[in-house]
């Protein structure tokens, strides 16, 4: 706190001041008061205003002083009001009287928007469960009832399914932590497993797999990590080449980390592209390509996903050669096994 923009603030306060020492100045002069008691008076008036300055000022200095270094070193600032002392000055008292005032508003504006957004999660994951039932069911009929037409009505049904996959995610991504089981998986189980989640598509498009060095365990969640792989998967059947297609999966085992490589031959990304690819709803010239319209969500899920569950991943692509996604699986995790 600085003294003269204090003594700025004191500004009225001192002319007053001045003012009544000129008065009291001129009614002695006209008593033909002495010498000394016409310097002794103002004086003993100056000297005891400027104590209670000085105290004013040391008492502010302390609090303000004390206010800005605890918040410059609070992390989460709205607790500063759970941390200062009450001051013991009026101005200081209502200061953080009004701060508690604020922050008792905005915890309970929080809270109630913390509720609404919980509640409307809850909603979206009912609905989403409710909503696979008739995919099922369609599913069923398609399977009785084979044909030409019942077949791309089926392929359709998968991409709705993989939407309706997408929004669960997205719903649960900010609560990872509540939602995930972290244990020893085989990277070869997970693999297989998005595989057959893609089954249809590849066989359709014809795109060959080639799948090595996958025996290795890494510490993940099973679910959240085929979730991301499919939808890795997913991008490289959408952007493939007409003609062999390939995706090679495998795997690196080092000292540090294990490192799975998804790679395609696909159409690739531009180059300027590449480092907005998991900005969230950024589609890209791919995406806005009339046959392979995207959300932009795909990705930007992954590396969500990949940061909450402490998952590196890397994307490196060249344009009309194809795309690598690195996942990088820490083997000094902080996660603990359960």
């Amino acid at each position: 706190m600085d003294f003269k923009l204090f003594l700025r603030e004191k500004a009225s306060t001192i002319l007053l001041l001045l003012f009544g020492l000129i008065t009291i100045e001129i009614f002695l002069m006209a008593y033909n008061v002495g010498m000394f008691i016409k310097i002794y008076i103002p004086l003993i008036i100056i000297g005891l205003y400027m104590i209670s300055i000085i105290i004013e000022y040391f008492k502010r200095k302390k609090f303000y002083d004390n206010l800005l270094k605890i918040l410059e070193e609070l992390d989460e600032k709205y607790l500063i009001t759970e941390i200062i002392k009450t001051p013991n000055f009026l101005e200081g008292q209502i200061f953080k009287n009004s701060l508690e005032q604020i922050d008792k508003s905005m915890l309970e504006n929080v809270n109630k928007y913390k509720y609404m957004t919980e509640d409307y999660k809850e909603y979206i994951e009912l609905w989403i469960h409710e909503i696979k039932i008739p995919i099922s069911a369609s599913k069923m009929v398609i399977e009785n009832n084979k044909n030409a037409i019942t077949k791309s009505i089926d392929e359709e049904l998968d991409k709705v399914e993989n939407y309706i996959e997408q929004a669960l995610f997205y719903a649960r991504s900010n609560t990872v932590e509540k939602d995930y089981y972290i244990r020893k998986v085989v990277l070869k189980e997970i693999v297989n497993e998005s595989i057959k989640k893609n089954k249809s598509s590849l066989i359709q498009e014809k795109i060959s797999i080639d799948i090595h060095d996958l025996d290795i365990e890494v510490n993940t969640d099973n679910k959240w990590i085929v979730f991301i792989l499919n939808q890795i998967i997913q991008n490289s059947i959408k952007y493939r080449k007409k003609e062999n297609s390939v995706i090679e999966i495998y795997a690196n085992q080092r000292k540090e980390n294990v490192i799975l490589y998804i790679k395609d031959n696909g159409i690739g990304i531009k180059q300027g592209e590449i480092t907005r690819v998991f900005e969230k709803g950024f589609t890209g010239t791919n995406g806005r390509l009339s046959n392979k319209k995207s959300t932009g969500i795909g990705l930007y899920l992954c590396k969500k996903l990949c940061n909450k569950l402490g998952i590196g991943i890397e994307l490196n692509s060249v344009q009309n050669e194809g795309t690598e996604v690195k996942l990088v699986f820490p083997q000094n995790s902080y996660i603990e096994l359960k």
